[in-house]
């Protein structure tokens, strides 16, 4: 089930909050329980069978965590460590089973020339995620950041919560934990909640989709042995380029939105990544609940920076690598990760120096550096057969002279969404706030104006939604 669906928005969300908000707030544990059955529900909508899985694993790591933090108070250290691997063997096992198994004999296949038949086994939606979030708990509580928790249906609470649960952000139990015992959901925070969704519902819809219109269409033209020409097919790597970030950006407001109506803060996800000035900048802007992840939990364990710079360039290759297989069980986003690898390692050698020394006016330099090495790799991202993409790539340098007529159409009928794509993909939401916080005299006022504009984008969002049967989800590889 998805956010941008009418049996989301229609039936699921409304009876969830209707039974949710029968129950009095004080009675903590059983609006666990009905978020967990909802949570359950919503997972299963699509493939029932696969919530066996998420079962086992809530299982697995609520026994573990229990007997890692047993072995922890009696200073069974080793014990301790002998759980933890063993817990992060039956997640990654869980996880490799089902998301790379045909990965690894198409490899096989293809390195061998053996014909080994593929298992055909489907990938359960949002698995990457919740994995990450259990091994996130069990590896706190042995660090012992975190108490394991005695209460399964807690537990299965914070793992299973339909908000993030398919799309993240990747919560860390430790920043909901207090949330998970005791929270509230005045007005106030359900005013806040309802304006996120309706502004990241929007920005999936009315952006997402329409960007997704446009890459597909010159897409299909490369991949149908077209030759678009540069003009056209750096017009599709940007449009997909404001449909990867309106449409995860716009799950990832739902999301907390969402959270904020039942009471519980999620961190943000994204921070207006494309007006970063250089890669660093970038990953620290998107996706920054993974980026979190992997540094707390892969690349300061391998030792960071504190073991030289040798060392470091490994330990950056390692995440990076690993960052890209999370995203696909594909040789493309493996491509996409030591390529990212490379530009940090860069940017920390000596790139960061030198773009630090330009002076103010030339600071559109790094925009525009930045702009263009995330627009590359998001194609690099996108195409997972190789042919296709060594031809998009020629394509965007210059291969082939293109057809002016067809690019002159794009240009004119798709350059309205294009803009305003690039406007919204700017902090703009947040300065004019601040105007409108100076300007208007009173807050009436500012709130009559939101809840106006905020009204027209949510039907707006639902009509698109309700006309349109294109609505893609982009998740479904994670």
């Amino acid at each position: 089930m998805l956010f941008s669906s009418s049996v989301f928005l229609m039936v699921f969300l409304p009876l969830t909050l209707l039974v949710y908000f029968l129950i009095p707030g004080r009675f903590v544990m059983a609006r666990n329980t009905a978020l967990l059955i909802a949570s359950l529900v919503f997972y299963g909508w699509g493939e029932p069978k696969y919530i066996l899985v998420m079962l086992v694993s809530i299982l697995a790591n609520y026994v573990l965590a229990i007997a890692i933090g047993k072995f922890r108070e009696e200073s069974n250290t080793s014990m301790a460590r002998v759980m933890l691997i063993l817990d992060i063997l039956v997640n990654l096992g869980l996880l490799g089973f089902f998301k790379y198994t045909d990965f690894i004999i198409e490899t096989v296949n293809s390195l061998s020339g053996a014909d080994l038949d593929l298992l055909g086994i489907a990938l359960p939606i949002g698995i990457s995620f919740y994995t990450f979030q259990t091994m996130s708990y069990v590896i706190d509580v042995y660090r012992g950041k975190v108490e394991s928790q005695k209460n399964i249906i807690t537990l299965a609470t914070y793992i299973t919560l339909f908000p993030q649960l398919i799309a993240g952000p990747i919560v860390r139990y430790s920043d909901v934990e207090v949330q998970l015992r005791n929270r509230t959901s005045d007005l106030e925070r359900i005013t806040e909640g309802i304006k996120r969704f309706v502004i990241g519902f929007a920005k999936k819809v009315l952006i997402a989709n329409q960007m997704a219109v446009i890459w597909e269409e010159i897409y299909a033209m490369v991949e149908g042995g077209e030759n678009p020409g540069a003009a056209l097919v750096w017009m599709g790597a940007v449009a997909f380029t404001f449909q990867i970030y309106f449409d995860f950006s716009g799950y990832s407001d739902m999301a907390i939105g969402l959270g904020k109506i039942l009471g519980f803060d999620y961190l943000e996800n994204f921070d207006h990544p494309y007006i970063s000035r250089s890669i660093t900048e970038f990953w620290r802007r998107w996706h920054m609940s993974l980026s979190s992840w992997f540094k707390e939990y892969v690349y300061i364990p391998l030792g960071g920076n504190r073991k030289g710079l040798p060392r470091q360039i490994v330990n950056i290759f390692i995440v990076w690598a690993l960052t890209g297989l999370w995203h696909g069980a594909s040789w493309n986003f493996v491509v996409w990760g030591v390529y990212y690898g490379v530009l940090l390692i860069i940017e920390k050698l000596f790139l960061l120096k030198l773009l630090d020394k330009l002076p103010e006016k030339l600071v559109f330099i790094k925009h525009v550096y930045t702009l263009f090495f995330v627009i590359l790799g998001w194609v690099i991202f996108n195409i997972t057969d190789f042919s296709v993409l060594g031809k998009y790539i020629a394509l965007m340098f210059g291969a082939g002279a293109g057809n002016a007529a067809v690019t002159m159409y794009y240009l004119k009928s798709r350059a309205f969404l294009m803009i305003v794509a690039a406007v919204c993909s700017l902090p703009l939401l947040n300065k004019i706030d601040e105007l409108m916080d100076k300007k208007l005299m009173f807050y009436t006022t500012k709130d009559m104006v939101e809840t106006f504009v905020l009204l027209i984008l949510f039907i707006m969002s639902v009509a698109f939604l309700v006309s349109g049967s294109y609505n893609p989800f982009l998740y479904f590889r994670f």
